[in-house]
């Protein structure tokens, strides 16, 4: 990809983006003006099943902040990684390979117009496919815990399984 874009570039905070009130009441309406990054909760739930260590997840949320468009592959330096996590270059470089080797990263190369190197772009689809991949078991262990808390709620309610309607003679009875 040829590009002339500066390193300076990357650091350039997200576009600013209206918010619902709630978001600027619970964070505070000048720190929601500096921009938010939408990441999936599931990213978070699924940081063991993943096999990310802390650092690991806080080089992919770094990432992210720099992703707003789907076309648009985040591009930011490791110099604006390495700041913005207290690392070395050289530790970003090793945690984004150890990412790349999970399949979650894939790094391209950029270069300007007259052949100099710039920051890599970050191709994100590896862990998108992978929450993917884990939403269905997630969603059904939600789905589970909220019957429960349901059943806890109502005394005496026992969840059905999916599908199945009680015969007329069965709510006749709890009808009561």
């Amino acid at each position: 990809m040829t590009t002339t874009n500066s390193q300076e570039d990357d650091a350039t905070p997200a576009p600013t983006i209206k918010t619902s009130k709630a978001s600027a009441d619970k964070w505070g309406q000048q720190v929601i003006e500096l921009g938010f990054c939408l990441v999936p909760s599931l990213l978070l739930r699924a940081q063991q099943r993943i096999g990310l260590n802390p650092t690991q997840l806080a080089v992919l949320l770094q990432l992210c902040d720099f992703w707003w468009d789907k076309e648009r592959k985040p591009y930011p330096s490791k110099e604006t990684l390495a700041l913005r996590l207290s690392l070395s270059e050289r530790q970003v470089q090793r945690y984004i390979a150890e990412l790349e080797q999970a399949g979650l990263v894939r790094r391209i190369e950029r270069r300007s117009a007259n052949g100099g190197k710039l920051s890599n772009t970050y191709d994100l689809s590896g862990l998108v496919k992978r929450l993917q991949e884990l939403e269905p078991e997630f969603r059904e262990a939600e789905e589970s815990a909220k019957a429960a808390r349901k059943a806890v709620e109502k005394p005496g309610f026992k969840p059905r399984p999916k599908g199945k309607q009680p015969s007329n003679a069965q709510s006749t009875a709890r009808d009561a």
